[in-house]
């Protein structure tokens, strides 16, 4: 292990969330395009033509919000 996986697996959970938080609105800052792997391109086209050729598969917004409501209520 190196000197920052090991500081990293010292937080505590909220401190590990929030360490996720700021490198997300340091990524979200960048005005550079964020390069993708290939294979994260190929994922998300063969899930948008799954969806395409079966839109039943996907949910509402509203389900969506639900199952997040869902599983915070317990």
């Amino acid at each position: 292990m190196d000197a920052y996986t090991d500081a990293i697996r010292s937080l505590d959970p909220a401190e590990k969330l929030q360490l996720v938080e700021r490198i997300w609105d340091d990524l979200a800052a960048e005005s550079r395009s964020i390069p993708l792997p290939d294979w994260a391109v190929a994922e998300a086209t063969r899930r948008r033509d799954e969806m395409i050729a079966d839109p039943k598969l996907g949910l509402t917004d509203e389900e969506v919000w639900k199952r997040i409501d869902d599983s915070r209520n317990g």
